[in-house]
């Protein structure tokens, strides 16, 4: 307490009514990494308090996320700490399934975000020993700045917040539709056209595939090397197989026989355009955070040509672009499935635990925990099963210490009223 009014005195506007102690931790972010620090959270029972730029929870997945995904891997990987999945969803739940799951997440753990306020700076000041965070608060056309005081800051705006936007010579002048994957739904509306999609990892190969579906002709570009792994293996999830083998096999063979496993299922890739990596799937993932493609059915489309596959850009020009290797093509319109990045150092004013990049510096698994009380939930690389982790051991860190201060304040409030009671009977 002593601290707290040491904050005070800093601030001459302190007392103004835009600021607010927070009584347990701030978590940024409401979207799944976030709903599951504060499920667990409520769990060990220490309060909360969610802000969430957007107007709703998990904004990438409602707003910024194509119409036909589905989750990459079975249900079981993908569910949140303390509430499975519901057992009618199928292995794979769709887009708006998981939404759903969301939702009555939030409901079941009485988790309410503060929506529409978004995270302009934190930083943690080591004379008072708290975190000051402070947000922009919209309300219609109305912004308000706010600050939130915390013991404890929690990291969950995850690794996708923020889209890349290549900076392609001459895509200025291309003159016909240019978006990002985040703003692509359906293939409906390119029918007819010659679209080039930049990017061959998950979003650019379903991108790809679902243009096609609609009747479009897609140039998809692989600039570098990709992994593509069938999603199954003799009717057995791919990640399911390899999670089982790791428990008995170094990491490195299990990448071999992966990759043995993926040719017997889908042949030579690399005479399709699609060269592999020299490093093994699992270990790329784990060294580099790239994720391998998990095909459903983009790569037969590719072998009958319906995807056309092109190497790097060189640059675009008025309705056609120039690929490294000098071949020309009309095209129509652009998608850009060129992946995200994590938005952290824009706001977070701390350059120990985060690295310019906005990941944790410590590898999984250690990259859930700073100093000072800062913590990370969904930055490990690893998916949905990662921010789960992350999430149990944040709130197990935290409640830990909660519980014991209770505990402390409950014995020197009893001793407190012994000593009333024995000074009254004199």
């Amino acid at each position: 307490m002593e601290n707290l009014f040491r904050l005070v005195d800093q601030d001459q506007d302190f007392f103004q009514p835009k600021w607010t102690l927070v009584n347990g931790p701030i978590i940024v972010g409401a979207g799944p990494s976030g709903l599951a620090a504060a499920a667990c959270l409520k769990e060990q029972g220490v309060p909360f308090v969610v802000v969430e730029r957007a107007d709703c929870i998990a904004s990438l997945w409602q707003k910024r996320t194509y119409d036909r995904l589905k989750l990459h891997l079975p249900k079981q990987f993908c569910q949140l700490p303390k509430l499975p999945f519901p057992e009618d969803y199928p292995e794979y739940p769709t887009k708006r399934q998981f939404i759903e799951y969301l939702e009555s997440y939030a409901k079941h753990f009485d988790i309410n975000p503060k929506f529409n306020e978004c995270v302009q700076s934190a930083r943690y000041d080591e004379t008072s020993g708290f975190w000051r965070v402070k947000t922009l608060v919209s309300t219609g056309s109305n912004k308000t700045q706010f600050e939130y005081i915390c013991r404890w800051l929690i990291v969950a705006t995850g690794e996708n917040a923020e889209s890349v936007m290549p900076d392609i010579e001459g895509l200025s002048e291309f003159g016909g539709d240019v978006i990002h994957a985040c703003d692509y739904k359906s293939g409906e509306k390119f029918k007819g056209q010659k679209v080039l999609v930049v990017g061959c990892g998950n979003s650019g190969m379903e991108v790809s595939l679902d243009l096609c579906n609609h009747n479009a002709s897609p140039s998809m570009v692989v600039r570098s090397s990709v992994h593509v792994l069938p999603r199954e293996i003799f009717g057995k999830s791919t990640f399911e197989l390899a999670v089982s083998m790791m428990k008995w096999l170094p990491l490195w063979l299990v990448d071999k026989l992966m990759l043995i496993l993926a040719w017997l299922v889908l042949g030579n890739t690399e005479k399709y355009g699609l060269k592999r990596p020299s490093t093994g799937p699992l270990e790329l993932k784990n060294k580099k955070g790239k994720t391998p493609v998990l095909d459903i059915g983009a790569l037969e489309k590719i072998r009958s040509g319906d995807i056309n596959v092109v190497p790097g850009i060189k640059r675009f020009s008025r309705g056609q672009v120039e690929l490294v290797n000098g071949e020309k093509l009309e095209i129509d319109s652009v998608v850009l499935a060129t992946g995200y990045r994590s938005n952290v150092p824009s706001w977070l004013e701390e350059g120990e635990f985060f690295g310019k990049n906005g990941y944790p510096k410590a590898e999984s698994p250690q990259g859930w925990k700073g100093k000072a009380g800062l913590y990370a939930a969904g930055f490990t690389r690893r998916g949905l099963s990662g921010a789960s982790s992350d999430a149990m051991r944040i709130a197990h860190d935290i409640g830990t210490v909660w519980k014991e201060e209770n505990k402390q304040l409950k014995k020197r409030t009893i001793a407190r009223h012994r000593r009333c009671i024995s000074l009254s009977q004199f």
